[in-house]
């Protein structure tokens, strides 16, 4: 093991140490412990380079950033956007939206890196690019009429999954919420702290725009197309299912459960909440950017243009990602 995975090992003993931990206490573990959790090291995480895990449409040059700027724009009007402070959350060092840009129109920006308090305040838009699918979740598994808790353990000195006797009081809460039956051996992967991070959101005095962008599922699609749940791991660009290896050196993520965080926009009485593929946002927010782009190179394949579609296409990111957004 590394210095890093033995620091996280030595974490777990001691989170284990009265018996099995649930799979959200062990992502937060080695996903957010402080200098040495996969997002709160200096690791370089994110790039198409063969030593990162994993690229992001932010990553992908500025073309992504000029149309979240004018889809902005689209939506709260230009002067609103003047008055605005743009927050970015969960922005990787070096690599935050309007970096790749010359110029913004907003009157001020902050970042708020993973795992800092999120703080809003004032004229607004709360904007992050696969936040949500970072944040710890818990594990299901239908058994013999039953949901039971996925959870972990330490045994010989290895990681190992086990059940736990009784759901955790998250999860138990919820459990009205979860399908009275289905197939056995059905898994759920449940993120509840996606809905516990935008009530903080929601909670304090901002207003605005809040934008979303990340890959995730309706709640009906959760419970009925996904047997085997949508839980994976990232290193090197490779998935895997195993979630206990390779700890704090690869990334744990899951499919953002869109329902429950739409149904909170509108409690809180946001305005237009809408939740669209990313294709359908551009193309109805950002199509100007787009249509620039084409413009430039319309009997050529630019890097540009080849951004754009990549961007767009339904066959690339523009149906496997989906914005979430609403107006305060």
């Amino acid at each position: 093991m590394s210095s890093t995975q033995d620091t996280l090992f030595d974490r777990l003993r001691t989170c284990c140490a009265d018996g099995p931990i649930s799979y959200c206490d062990f992502i937060n573990t080695i996903l957010y412990t402080k200098d040495y959790g996969y997002y709160t090291s200096e690791r370089k995480r994110v790039g198409r380079t063969p030593q990162r895990d994993f690229y992001t449409a932010e990553s992908l040059g500025p073309v992504f950033a000029e149309l979240v700027v004018t889809s902005v724009q689209d939506i709260i009007g230009e002067s609103l956007a003047r008055e605005s402070c743009f927050i970015e959350i969960a922005a990787e060092p070096g690599v935050d939206l309007l970096s790749h840009i010359d110029s913004h129109p907003f009157a001020e920006t902050k970042l708020i890196r993973h795992g800092q308090a999120l703080q809003a305040q004032g004229p607004v838009i709360i904007f992050a690019n696969e936040w949500l699918d970072a944040l710890p979740f818990h594990r299901l598994i239908y058994r013999d009429g039953y949901w039971r808790e996925r959870a972990v353990n330490i045994l010989e000195d290895q990681l190992v999954e086990v059940l736990l006797d009784e759901l955790t009081p998250a999860v138990a809460a919820q459990i009205d919420r979860l399908p009275g039956h289905a197939p056995d051996g059905y898994e759920i992967d449940l993120p509840l702290q996606t809905e516990s991070a935008l009530k903080e959101l929601l909670s304090q005095d901002w207003n605005g725009l809040i934008l979303f962008f990340d890959y995730g599922k309706t709640w009906q699609e959760l419970t009925q197309n996904c047997p085997s749940g949508t839980a994976r791991s990232y290193y090197k660009h490779q998935q895997s299912n195993n979630l206990l290896n390779r700890i704090g050196e690869q990334d744990i993520t899951c499919d953002v459960n869109w329902s429950p965080l739409q149904s909170q926009l509108i409690n809180s009485k946001l305005r237009n909440v809408t939740l669209q593929s990313q294709e359908s946002f551009f193309v109805h927010h950002g199509h100007k950017v787009a249509e620039i782009i084409v413009s430039e190179s319309a009997w050529s394949l630019s890097k540009r243009r080849q951004t754009l579609m990549e961007l767009i296409h339904p066959a690339h990111m523009g149906q496997r990602f989906q914005a979430l957004w609403g107006i305060r």
